[in-house]
């Protein structure tokens, strides 16, 4: 079994240096720009050249976060922050947009890629997607149980990095749309406002949406076990002595030992901690908020933390070899397995009282406190009679000491290719866009069903569909967004469907583009890649995917620029807000009071469905997005969607003629939005 990294987070450089000093194997950090946690203190240049050196001197890696969604206008600014990662030999880099990571597969060609939790890797297929644009490892989903992510692991061409501790987010990461839809303040542009640590009341709970901190610090030998790589640590946002509670707790679990979970609770909790997710344990336990006594906890432990944070420990082993003859100069040389350093001294006089014996020799060797090092073992040849100065001995150990540092903190870049294909804008078209409509069985009218458009089902209702009088060539089979498990099932499906006549299939997440293409059908990628930019086109387009819905949380102008494939926004629905694995409404009043339509209510009084009919719990904003009299302001768009979730078909069937001009626009009186479009993000 190979032990895995421990790996820690960096917010500050004194948080970095409590992450190294206390045992972590790697950091993960951001610049100053382009990370997903944009409100962290960060590194500029100078601090970076500083911690890379630091934690190289003391065999730890740098891994620098590019986790954010790229607008097409921060293109030079990405491949500004690549050169400099290739610069100063960084580890490696995490990134969510695909656009991100084909421009680094040009540029930065030995640049090991990772990819962030923000791109919503939760299955073994999308695990080897990844891999097949290029990521060298992947950061899976927190939702995952022990069995998923053991199946994974044991199955996975690249190594896994999964959470082990810190904050969960109750959406699926990559997939909130919460904080940027009521505030502007996007998690996918690393801004997130946390709008979920908010009341929002189902039954009796106030917090329905806050859940407590992750810890898997007593299942560390589980995770040893199946395969696990990298045992992250979130909380780039969090204090020094926090990191250096849960690098020591982490630590002391892999090595066998009994891990302190009252201290690390004590540094920061929310109401204690859960392991829900990873005990398949999904209730209402899961769920908890930021305590007064919470808070108070803290001040017990904090000033022994703060020790930790700053005191170097000798955690690099080092191998030396002294001799000391008559009549000739004394040598010291060191190695710490890979470099090997030594110096040469003075002649040692010849004892005129008590010549210098081994053990007091060695006591001045020894001394490396205050560095990284620690001796294993000094091979001594010393010969008889002879006075060794200690002022000379000390040195001596100094000068192969530093020298070594020296070394050690030597930047060695990756290449950097600055030729890469360049996409610019495109002037904004003129055509008139096609409507789809994304429904289920249920919403089914004759007159939607005899219309011009391409509609979108769910994959387990296609064939109710056919039944229905719906032509197989104007079906698309929507693969579900969040797949936990199942992937074998609906790979029999596709195939299925393909030969019932079905030629296309709709794709949200990279691991369901991956299932589309295998299964020979024509891929529609959906809203939920979050696509933003060109280059994420051109990655998708390597995939088979044939046209792209872009992310909502585009403006309007933008979205129009972007080239590569067929390209259409959703122009109408009650947009997903947020996808839960623990549905906060089953956890607290059961499925059986909700009939797939529950309800949460904010701190404004304003209500929020929580539906499954997807086969997923979705939280939906709380008014529809309405664009239809506006609809000639989507001309350059050779696609628009309805998204259809919770209406009634009469209902849809009433926008349907709304949007293709066969009734008369009638602006909703019960409320809408614009969405994004015209008010963008921060």
């Amino acid at each position: 079994m190979i032990k895995p990294e421990i790996l820690a987070p960096a917010g500050s450089m004194e948080s970095l240096k409590a992450a190294v000093y206390c045992g972590a194997n790697a950091v993960y950090l951001g610049g100053k720009n382009l990370n997903a946690r944009r409100n962290a203190g960060n590194f500029e240049y100078d601090e970076l050249c500083e911690a890379v050196s630091f934690c190289h001197e003391r065999d730890v890696k740098v891994y620098q976060t590019l986790n954010i969604l790229m607008m097409q206008n921060e293109r030079e600014e990405l491949i500004s922050a690549v050169k400099t990662a290739c610069e100063l030999g960084i580890d490696g880099v995490m990134v969510q947009d695909l656009g991100v990571l084909s421009i680094m597969n040009q540029i930065a060609p030995e640049l090991p890629v990772f990819a962030s939790t923000q791109m919503a890797v939760h299955n073994l297929a999308g695990v080897k997607e990844a891999a097949r644009l290029g990521c060298k490892r992947v950061v899976l989903a927190r939702e995952l149980s022990k069995g998923e992510i053991s199946y994974i692991t044991q199955n996975s061409p690249i190594p896994i990095e999964v959470f082990v501790h810190g904050a969960l987010c109750m959406c699926v990461s990559g997939q909130c749309y919460l904080s940027s839809m009521l505030g502007g303040r996007s998690g996918n542009r690393g801004l997130c406002a946390q709008p979920c640590r908010l009341p929002f009341a189902v039954g009796e709970d106030s917090h329905a949406l806050s859940l407590k901190d992750l810890t898997l610090a007593h299942r560390i030998g589980e995770l040893a076990d199946v395969g696990v790589a990298s045992l992250k640590i979130e909380g780039r946002m969090k204090r020094p002595e926090y990191v250096a509670s849960a690098v020591t707790t982490i630590k002391a679990a892999l090595d066998g030992k009994e891990p302190d979970l009252d201290t690390l609770q004590k540094v920061f909790s929310r109401s204690g901690f859960t392991d829900g997710y990873f005990s398949r344990q999904l209730d209402h336990t899961m769920f908890g908020t930021r305590q007064r006594e919470d808070v108070v906890a803290a001040t017990d432990v904090l000033g022994e933390l703060s020790q930790l944070a700053v005191r170097e420990q000798p955690l690099i082993s080092l191998n030396g070899e002294f001799f000391a003859g008559e009549n000739q100069p004394m040598t010291f040389k060191i190695t710490d397995g890979t470099r090997e350093i030594s110096t040469i001294g003075e002649v040692p006089e010849i004892a005129i009282n008590k010549a210098t014996d081994q053990e007091r020799l060695l006591q001045s060797l020894n001394k490396t406190g205050g560095t990284p090092y620690y001796f294993n073992s000094i091979d001594v040849k010393l010969g008889e009679g002879l006075m060794l100065k200690a002022s000379q001995l000390n040195l001596m150990r100094r000068t192969v000491v530093e020298q070594l540092s020296e070394d050690r903190r030597k930047i060695i870049p990756h290449s950097f290719n600055p030729e890469y294909k360049v996409i610019e804008k495109t002037v904004i078209g003129k055509q008139t866009p096609k409507i789809r409509v994304r429904c289920d069985l249920s919403q089914l009218t004759p007159y939607i069903i005899n219309s011009d458009c391409e509609l979108t089902m769910p994959l387990e209702e296609i064939k109710g569909a056919i039944k229905a009088g719906v032509s197989p060539e104007k079906l698309v089979a929507e693969i579900p967004r969040i797949l936990f498990m199942g992937e074998d099932k609906v790979s029999e499906q596709l195939v299925e469907i393909a030969d019932l006549g079905v030629e296309k299939a709709y794709a949200q997440n990279i691991g369901a583009v991956g299932l589309a293409a295998d299964a020979g059908l024509e891929v529609r990628g959906g809203w939920a890649l979050n696509v933003v930019n060109s280059y994420s086109v051109e990655m998708l387009k390597s995939s088979a995917v044939q046209d792209i819905e872009l992310s909502f949380e585009l403006m309007l102008n933008d979205a129009k620029r972007i080239t590569g494939l067929k390209k259409g926004i959703l122009a109408y629905g009650n947009l997903p807000l947020m996808t839960f694995r623990n549905c906060p409404i089953k956890s607290r009043l059961g499925c059986e009071k909700c009939n797939k339509n529950g309800k949460l209510i904010d701190r404004k009084g304003i209500e929020f469905t929580v539906t499954c009919k997807s086969g997923m719990a979705e939280l939906l904003n709380s008014v529809p997005l309405f664009l239809a009299d506006r609809f000639d302001e989507l001309n350059g768009f050779d696609f628009v969607t309805l998204w259809f979730t919770n209406e009634r078909k009469e209902v849809c069937e009433d926008i349907f003629k709304q949007y293709s001009g066969c009734k008369k626009v009638e602006v909703l009186q019960s409320g809408h939005t614009r969405g994004l479009y015209y008010r963008g993000i921060i």
